[in-house]
């Protein structure tokens, strides 16, 4: 403890000496944490008045459907902070103001996060956090990277994996934690988002997918959204661009991820790093949108990294984390106090959350190690010359002793001694619809993606061009069945190895599955019929364009009906296909590995198709058993050489003739019965269920 505190002081000298009055650049040089209203009057920590504590009453109305945060602001700067005396983002003409939202109280009491091997001493990554969120306030979740901020934020909205352990209590309302589907929206990370279709497109197709009622409704819901988010300059543009076009920058797509968790009007919005790869412009504008939002009444919840001074000043709560420990929680400006009485007062010159990070990141240590002889010729390094393991502990050691930590406590205690009303789901869309909006929106994209489906049709057609040309003029003779065989033999397999061209736009269509699922917009059988009923139009397009090419090139009777079985059992063979590369790429979820995978299976049902060798002569074990009998090269083939040879004769010299099943025998192994085509395309058609 002596160590610890002499550390402190030292540091509290040094940081005291960059602060006096005698180092200090005028203040018109810089500028920190302002009051809105006062930009000519830029203040420092230590040269803002005494912020007294602000007393929060929280009260629940008598049949009301919420829980009200009834401030009594004594504190100047957050009272005008948190007025609304803001930029506010642009309201187009005519439009209508902001629906109140009814927010919902979220407390959290000694919450704590077990994941194994997620650390590399201890498993706890959350340890016994405490905290709560009012309505119509923004609570920021804080700290360097791998301090807990996401896991904790999942333990709060319930997203935590399975392998996560969690143990303390939340509360909503003051009831133990209770949020159903369509009472909060969660915005993660990485949020996929569809390319292809324009901002105001891909909110109503989510609109769609969330909400039970009629379309012209949810078209309203989702003008909202935009003007919540600031996107009407951007609803009709493509989100990933089109050709030469650029798509939306990347604060507008965080935008974009955002208004499409507001469409349900949650009462609670929780935000994984809204300022993720943002610049400074961006982040200021995303931080005045989201502060606007809580002015309807919404509970905001998110994680940040880092932020600069003016976004700082955005926010209502911050809880500061550092390996799992909870180092403050309370108001943006008693931390800046927490963090003077602890020993290091923010320099005067320095965003608070930089102070806050540099205090409690470790890795700073390596680089003042790394700088220490460039320090011992130019003098300090700044101001950062203490222990970053000293000051974790001399700060959670303050803050546990602290009345803020008190003043928490009571607040918990508070919110949760009363329970309020329950929230309610809002309702889902029905499966049905469901499934008709996910293949009318896959049909959209598919019409628009030339580089995924009309580039993949083109090569279907130059590849049946190529094998056409190649056999082309066989004739009829009985001399011109094994050549025909190889013919079609190469046209199902090497067309069918092409699909896996489509792997890119199907890994797409499945990221969005899971973004979606995770939601709970979508589900399993949902996204599976979605996906067959808006693939079935584009195969068969490719089945018709191909057949057509190849069927005549090659030179096979010229009779309708046999020319439709041709398409037929080619467009099976393409679903069949289709959903393999389904199945492939949710297992793998990664490019590489599913184009690997997928060529090696399609090289194995290659060489058991009975092609190179006839079934009835491949080693019975794994060959014939079970490859030969699910390769569904071997139907495919075998009814197109049925279609073709069942019931035509060969002629031998002038008297004598063969079947067309004699003339096969040799080459591929097929079945005499006239029924035989039509099994095996039910084989096909329950392959591509299976």
């Amino acid at each position: 403890m002596e160590e610890i505190q002499s550390q402190s002081d030292n540091y509290r000298s040094s940081s005291s000496s960059a602060s006096s009055p005698a180092n200090r650049v005028p203040a018109f040089n810089f500028f920190y944490l302002r009051k809105p209203g006062a930009l000519g009057q830029p203040i420092s920590f230590e040269d803002s008045p005494e912020w007294e504590d602000t007393d929060v009453d929280v009260r629940v109305e008598e049949g009301g459907d919420s829980i009200n945060a009834a401030t009594t602001p004594v504190s100047p700067s957050l009272s005008k902070l948190n007025s609304g005396s803001l930029p506010s983002p642009h309201l187009p003409e005519g439009a209508a103001a902001a629906r109140k939202i009814a927010g919902a109280s979220v407390a959290w009491k000694d919450l704590t996060v077990t994941i194994k091997g997620k650390r590399k001493y201890s498993d706890n990554v959350v340890k016994s956090s405490n905290g709560y969120a009012l309505p119509g306030t923004m609570t920021v979740i804080m700290g360097p990277a791998k301090s807990g901020k996401s896991t904790l934020l999942r333990a709060i909205a319930g997203r935590l994996p399975p392998a996560a352990k969690m143990y303390g209590e939340i509360f909503v309302n003051g009831a133990k934690m209770h949020m159903p589907y369509g009472s909060y929206g969660f915005v993660d990370l990485e949020t996929t988002l569809i390319g292809s279709l324009t901002v105001r497109e891909y909110l109503y197709y989510s609109a769609l997918l969330q909400l039970p009622g009629f379309f012209c409704h949810k078209k309203s819901v989702v003008e909202e959204a935009i003007r919540a988010m600031s996107l009407s300059d951007f609803a009709n543009k493509l989100i990933g661009g089109h050709c030469y076009m650029k798509g939306l920058p990347s604060g507008e797509r965080r935008r974009v991820a955002i208004a499409r968790e507001l469409v349900m009007r949650p009462h609670i919005l929780f935000i994984d790093e809204p300022l993720y790869h943002l610049d400074s412009v961006s982040a200021l504008l995303m931080m005045v949108t989201l502060k606007k939002l809580t002015s309807t009444g919404c509970t905001l919840i998110f994680t940040l990294n880092q932020s600069s001074t003016e976004v700082f000043g955005l926010f209502d709560r911050i809880c500061l984390l550092s390996n799992g420990n909870t180092l403050f929680f309370g108001e943006t400006l008693a931390c800046l106090q927490h963090f003077s009485n602890a020993g290091f007062p923010c320099p005067i010159m320095q965003s608070p959350s930089d102070h806050f990070l540099r205090a409690i990141n470790t890795d700073f240590d390596r680089i003042i190690a790394m700088c220490k002889n460039w320090q011992d010729d130019n003098g300090e390094f700044s101001s950062v010359n203490m222990d970053t393991a000293v000051a974790i502990c001399t700060l959670e050691a303050t803050y546990k002793s602290s009345a803020d930590a008190a003043a928490v406590e009571a607040m918990i205690q508070r919110l949760t001694e009363k329970e309020g009303p329950l929230l309610k789901s809002k309702g889902k869309a029905g499966n049905a619809t469901r499934i008709a909006v996910l293949t009318w929106r896959s049909l959209l994209i598919m019409s628009r993606e030339w580089k995924y489906y009309w580039l993949r049709l083109i090569l279907y057609m130059l590849l049946a061009l190529c094998i056409g040309t190649i056999f082309s003029g066989l004739g009829h003779s009985l001399s011109s069945v094994v050549t025909r065989v190889a013919a079609i033999f190469v046209f199902v397999s090497f067309t069918s190895l092409l699909s896996i061209a489509g792997v890119p736009a199907l890994m797409k269509e499945i990221k969005i599955y899971v973004s979606e699922e995770s939601n709970q917009h979508s589900g399993a059988l949902v996204f599976l019929f979605g996906q067959l009923l808006s693939s079935i139009p584009f195969l068969f397009l490719i089945s018709i364009s191909s057949s057509l090419v190849f069927y005549f090139l090659i030179g096979l009777q010229d009779e309708f009906g046999l020319l439709m079985y041709f398409v037929l059992n080619f467009f099976m063979c393409l679903l069949v296909n289709e959903g393999l590369m389904l199945a492939v790429s949710s297992l793998w979820k990664n490019i590489f590995q599913s184009v690997l995978t997928l060529v090696t299976i399609h090289v194995l049902l290659m060489l058991a198709a009975g092609y190179f060798r006839i079934r009835n002569e491949l080693p019975r074990t794994v060959w014939t058993y079970p490859l030969s009998y699910i390769a569904f090269h071997t139907y495919s083939i075998q009814g197109l050489l049925e279609n073709e040879y069942l019931g035509v004769n060969f002629a031998i010299g002038q008297v004598r003739t063969i079947s067309g099943f004699q003339a096969l025998h040799s080459a591929y192994d097929i079945s005499p019965s006239n029924n035989s085509k039509w099994e095996n395309l039910l084989v096909l058609f329950l392959m591509a269920v299976g």
